[in-house]
C-alpha cells in the first residue's frame, strides 16, 4: 500500500495521529494494529457546516476560521492545517480548549486548502474555491 504526501493516519487504540511527510510503501502500524487513514470530510449538513474551515479576508489578512464549533475540553478543534494545493508548503496551528479556532495564513499567497481535526468528528476540509 502506498501512502501520499500529507495524508493523516490515526491509531484506533491509543489515538496517535501521524502525517505522511515523505510518501512510500508499507503499512503504518501503531499498538500492533494498522492505522486508519483519515479521509477529509466535505459535508454541507449542519455537522459539516460546524466543522468546515472557512477562508476569509479580514482587514487585508487571510484567516482560516471554524466559527460555529465548540472549543470545550470534551469537544474541540485540535488543529488547523493549511497547505498549498501542490503540497509544496504546509502550515499547522495547534489549538486547545478555550482557544479561538482561527489561523492567520496571510503568509501563503497562493491557492490553498485548509483542513481541521475535531477530537470527536475527525478530519474536515473546504478549499478556497468552494
Amino acid at each position: 500500500m502506498a501512502t501520499e504526501k500529507l495524508q493523516i493516519y490515526k491509531c484506533e487504540v491509543c489515538g496517535n495521529l501521524i502525517q505522511v511527510l515523505i510518501p512510500s510503501y508499507g503499512e503504518l502500524v501503531c499498538c500492533g494494529q494498522p492505522m486508519r487513514l483519515q479521509e477529509i470530510q466535505h459535508d454541507k449538513s449542519e455537522t459539516g457546516e460546524k466543522h468546515s474551515p472557512k477562508i476569509e479576508f479580514k482587514e487585508n489578512e487571510k484567516i482560516v476560521t471554524v466559527t460555529s464549533h465548540p472549543m470545550l475540553a470534551e469537544h474541540y478543534i485540535q488543529f488547523i492545517e493549511v497547505y498549498k494545493r501542490d503540497k509544496s508548503e504546509m502550515h499547522l496551528k495547534y489549538l486547545n480548549p478555550g482557544d479561538t479556532a482561527e489561523y492567520n495564513i496571510s503568509c501563503i499567497p497562493d491557492e490553498i486548502e485548509a483542513i481541521e481535526f475535531c477530537n470527536i468528528h475527525g478530519l474536515w476540509g473546504e478549499n478556497n474555491n468552494d
